[in-house]
């Protein structure tokens, strides 16, 4: 099992190399529609990192996969400039799921 990486910035993509992530760079929504794709049908990846902004940008796509489907986790990371408060997006994740705000 393995990560992989869909980032839209050279910077984490280079960093995370480095720690033997593979993955891609992207900048549209079908170019993450399509890697997310990619990833959800390779068996080998256990969990999918992807920046705030390609998830802000895809925000349906990606819920809909987390809520459907137990395999990989897509996990949010801040980008190179940590403009990320993942407490927040813990919390909207829950609301749309459960529908229960916290």
């Amino acid at each position: 099992m393995r990560f992989y990486l869909i980032s839209d910035n050279t910077d984490t993509q280079m960093g995370m190399r480095m720690a033997g992530i593979e993955g891609v760079v992207v900048h549209t929504a079908e170019e993450v529609d399509r890697e997310l794709e990619k990833a959800m049908n390779d068996k080998s990846v256990a969990i999918v990192l992807m920046t705030k902004r390609l998830i802000d940008m895809c925000r349906d796509k990606v819920y809909e996969i987390k809520l459907a489907n137990t395999s990989p986790l897509i996990v949010e990371i801040p980008d190179r400039h940590a403009s990320s408060d993942i407490s927040d997006t813990i919390s909207r994740y829950v609301a749309d799921a459960v529908g229960i705000k916290l």
